[in-house]
């Protein structure tokens, strides 16, 4: 794939992530004591669906044009790191609730991060 094929489906996709984030962002609520369940929301969806993405690549189901559109682009743009990681310093610096809620929140983030990559593969993935 030439440079400018690939940079251009990253560009689309970026853009379309970032607004499907953004939409979660205005629709998903809050959870009481500032649990960003947002932030988690998008986070684990951008998970399964890299996964999944990639279980049909592998598969030969789609190819690297897509799989760059949708990994890359649209899931890069749908996940956020660096939201996740201020929401965790807002919650962790707040007082000891906030604290413990900020680790609730990475574990619970991480978990079913890893849990949504492994459930897209399979489901995308090969079938035994």
């Amino acid at each position: 794939m030439r440079l400018k094929s690939a940079a251009l489906l990253v560009f689309i996709g970026g853009a379309v992530g970032s607004i499907t984030r953004e939409f979660l962002m205005l629709v998903v609520p809050t959870l009481s004591r500032g649990f960003p369940l947002d932030i988690l929301a998008a986070n684990v969806v951008a998970s399964f669906l890299i996964g999944f993405s990639t279980g049909r690549h592998n598969r030969k189901v789609i190819n690297d044009g897509w799989h760059l559109l949708v990994t890359t682009g649209i899931m890069g743009g749908l996940s956020t790191f660096s939201s996740f990681a201020y929401a965790s310093s807002v919650l962790m610096t707040a007082s000891l609730t906030g604290a413990l809620v900020a680790i609730a929140y990475v574990l619970t983030s991480l978990t079913m991060g890893f849990v949504a990559v492994i459930a897209g593969m399979r489901i995308g993935g090969p079938s035994h």
